[in-house]
This record gives structure tokens, C-alpha cells and sequence, in this order.
């Protein structure tokens, strides 16, 4: 398997999107006729199912408080009103958000915060839909266009910082699709992060699609974290942490300056921590039963230590 072009293509991930937006639209709108007929491409179902989840949680959150007008917003905006807050990208329209960060919820669906689409979204200043577009051009060059164009879908740009400091960023799985990013201005370093939790987000799915249940019982020594993991944790890091030296290992050459040794030192970086991860990997991989994602995994994995 050439690495990571197709990996990204697995067909239980498509059936699980599309099936899993069609529940949710007939949960928010009961007597809206649903029509079954041709499948839709897989990047309209992947915009389609993270929308969805973003309704699906605002919706239910307006329930809880008895929020009226909020919960009829949900119902008449089943898309979450894409038409008025996505931006052109070169892996398809995306919502771009720049929310207050103090007013961002806290509760038992994330251990982060979070921001779920609503009727006070707006889209992100220009300046930052624009870093965004650069961002998912240069992924998407890279050879990522698949798995940002559906496991990438919303961005929520979080804090600007500087060069060389600590940028965090994450996902949530009640919110598939959805990538939550610090950002330092430069569309090649928030690529890199966008790879890393749409990866996240694509191996979410995977599970789910494949109906793979891990268990806590063995753990792995996470070289990220320093601590032993259970495997759908070390699991984790050992996917999205290659994809992000195999994006870095492209675009590596086409860097300068500060941004360039940046880049450099962190391929550095990865490339030793990844190679103590060879032997738990295999033993971690043994414990997925579909043999298509085992094969993903492996693949990509593979080729992040021949870097």
C-alpha cells in the first residue's frame, strides 16, 4: 500500500458517515421526507455527517434549558446554515471559526472546550479564512486532500502564538469532522496540525465503522506522553503523529528560515520518538480484527520510520 495516498479511501468510513447523517436529520426532523437513492460522494457525506453532530449537540443542548428559539434554529437549519458560513478551500468548502475563547463550554461531552455551530456563529475574519485556505492548499498538495476533505470539515482556530511555542490543538468525538487548532500564522505549520486531528478524526471513524473495541487490559509505553497507554491511545499517536513526519518530510523542502528549522527539528524530533513504538506497534496492531484498517495502520506507521 503506497502510503498515505490510499490510505485514507476505506469504504466502511463512508457507509458509517452517510448512514450516521441520515439518523441524525430524521431525529432533528421527523416529518421531512428523507429520500433514499443514490449515494452521495463522499465528500458531501462527510460535510453532511459532521454538520450533523453539530446540530444534533446544539440541538440537544437548547433542550436541556428549554431554549425555544434555539432548538427551532436547529430544526430549520438541518446543514447548521453552511451556505452562509463556509469558504472556498482546495478540498472543498469549509467553516472556518475564530470563537472567544472564554466563552467556549466546558462540560462531561469533552475534557477541552469546545464550540458547537449555531445561529451566533460567524465565520473567522478574513485574514484567517485565508491562512486556513493556505493551510488545506498546501495538505492537500501534500497528498492529504482526501483526509482533510472529510475528516476536516470545521476548524476552529484557537489562539494565536509564536513560533517555537507550545500549540495545542484537538478533537472531540462528539464532534466528528471537527478540528479545534492553536496557530502561529503560517499555513505550512497549521497544516501540519490539521493533518494531525484530522487524523484523529479519521481513526475515530475507523473504529467506529469497523465496529473494533479495544481494551484497557494491555498497555503500550507512549514515548509522546511517557507513560504506558491503553492501546486505543498508543493506537492513536502511532497514526497521527507519522502522518504529520510524512506531511513534514514534503513540504520540508519548500520551507526557509525560521518556519524551516522549525519543521526540521520536530521531523528530528518524531523520528526518534516513533522508532522505539516498532515492536509495541505490531503487538498493538494484532488487536484490530479488520484487516483493512490493521493494513492502514501498518502502512503508515511503516513508512513514517523509513523517513
Amino acid at each position: 500500500m503506497d502510503a498515505p495516498a490510499t490510505a485514507f479511501s476505506f469504504a466502511p468510513i463512508q457507509t458509517l458517515q452517510h448512514d450516521r447523517a441520515r439518523q441524525i436529520r430524521t431525529v432533528i426532523q421527523p416529518a421531512a421526507p428523507h429520500p433514499v437513492g443514490a449515494p452521495e460522494p463522499p465528500s458531501t457525506a462527510a460535510a453532511d455527517y459532521c454538520l450533523a453532530h453539530h446540530v444534533l449537540e446544539g440541538a440537544e443542548a437548547a433542550a436541556r434549558v428549554r431554549d425555544t428559539a434555539t432548538f427551532d434554529w436547529y430544526a430549520t437549519h438541518p446543514d447548521a446554515d453552511v451556505a452562509t458560513l463556509s469558504a472556498p478551500t482546495a478540498v472543498g468548502p469549509r467553516i472556518v471559526v475564530a470563537p472567544d475563547l472564554d466563552s467556549l463550554p466546558r462540560s462531561a461531552i469533552s475534557e477541552t472546550p469546545y464550540y458547537v455551530l449555531g445561529p451566533d456563529s460567524t465565520s473567522a475574519p478574513a485574514d484567517l479564512r485565508e491562512l486556513a485556505a493556505a493551510a488545506y492548499a498546501t495538505g492537500a498538495r501534500s497528498g492529504f486532500a482526501e483526509l482533510l476533505a472529510a475528516h476536516a470539515v470545521v476548524l476552529v482556530l484557537l489562539r494565536h502564538k509564536q513560533l517555537g511555542d507550545t500549540l495545542d490543538s484537538w478533537t472531540i468525538t462528539r464532534l466528528p469532522g471537527t478540528v479545534f487548532c492553536d496557530h502561529v500564522g503560517e499555513p505550512v505549520v497549521l497544516g501540519r496540525d490539521l493533518i494531525h486531528e484530522a487524523g484523529h478524526n479519521w481513526l475515530n471513524d475507523a473504529l467506529a465503522a469497523t465496529a473494533t473495541k479495544l481494551s484497557d487490559e494491555a498497555r503500550f509505553l507512549s514515548p509522546w506522553k511517557k507513560t504506558m497507554r491503553p492501546a486505543f491511545g498508543f493506537l492513536h499517536a502511532c497514526w497521527a503523529f507519522p502522518l504529520t513526519m510524512l506531511y513534514t518530510a514534503r513540504v520540508l523542502p519548500q520551507t526557509s528560515g525560521a518556519v524551516h528549522r522549525f519543521l526540521a527539528a520536530y521531523l528530528d524530533q518524531q523520528r526518534d520518538l516513533l522508532a522505539t513504538t516498532t515492536d509495541d506497534h505490531t503487538r498493538a496492531l494484532d488487536l484490530i480484527p479488520d484487516t483493512g484498517l490493521r493494513q492502514r495502520l501498518h502502512a503508515v506507521h511503516h513508512e513514517a520510520l523509513s523517513l
